[in-house]
């Protein structure tokens, strides 16, 4: 096991790509506590899945918005499972329009949650990570390509990642903590189901011409979190069947 005996913590992991994030990190010997933010059940779900494999793990109500309780789940991460070595900054969110039809409202949670909510955590997981640590970032593949106008606003947040990874990044070296970025492509989800409505379009754009499984990204975050990635950072990897080839 690759990451016996470390702490980690993945944000908005109760479903989907998180979930999958969570118990690849378990499988390899991680304890694991995720946030959520309505979806107890799911988180529930998560919680037992890692149990049943011997790894602690804790589900966290938090709300990636709201700043405080970014800082909390940190803190209480610490307290449940006596330490914190791996960071995995999932949690985010869609919002669709040009920039003349988007209101303020929805501007805002795409900044909040995509940009300021990673920034707040890592801020505060810097009090406990030490050498070896990792923060791992998940963007998409739509911070390096806009198909669509209404697309515009959310590539904004995501493309703001990679600039906070490099300069992390720069500043956590000496430390030798890592932080490294994964960029998803379309990936079989609630959010972007492979046969949803606009799902053969997106898959128009793949080298591969198919969607990608939320393990195709856990697969990628559990490298990145163990010692075989230690000499990777400030890097962007992005895991999209060839749509930005």
């Amino acid at each position: 096991m690759t990451l016996a005996g470390k702490r980690a913590l993945v944000t908005g992991a109760s479903r989907g790509i998180g979930a999958a994030i969570s118990k690849a990190l378990a499988a390899e010997g991680a304890d694991v506590a995720i946030t959520y933010e309505k979806s107890a059940d799911s988180a529930a779900d998560v919680v037992n899945a890692i149990k049943a494999t011997g790894r602690k793990a804790v589900a966290i109500q938090a709300d990636s918005a709201d700043v405080v309780a970014v800082q909390a789940s940190v803190d209480k991460t610490v307290a449940a499972l006596g330490g914190l070595d791996i960071l995995v900054n999932n949690a985010g969110i869609l919002r669709l329009g040009g920039l003349n039809d988007m209101s303020l409202a929805d501007i805002d949670a795409l900044l909040h949650v995509n940009v300021r909510s990673p920034i707040v955590a890592s801020k505060a997981a810097l009090r406990h990570l030490g050498k070896g640590g990792r923060i791992i970032t998940i963007g998409s593949y739509f911070a390096d390509r806009v198909p669509s106008p209404a697309l515009g606003i959310y590539s904004t947040s995501k493309s703001a990642l990679s600039a906070f990874t490099k300069g992390l990044a720069r500043e956590l070296g000496p430390k030798d903590i890592t932080v490294n970025l994964v960029q998803p492509g379309s990936i079989n989800t609630d959010m972007n189901p492979a046969h949803g409505p606009i799902a053969e379009t997106l898959k128009q754009f793949m080298a591969l011409g198919h969607y990608g499984a939320p393990d195709d990204i856990a697969n990628a975050v559990a490298f990145l979190a163990s010692a075989k990635a230690q000499y990777i950072t400030g890097s962007t990897l992005t895991v999209d069947g060839g749509a930005n080839a």
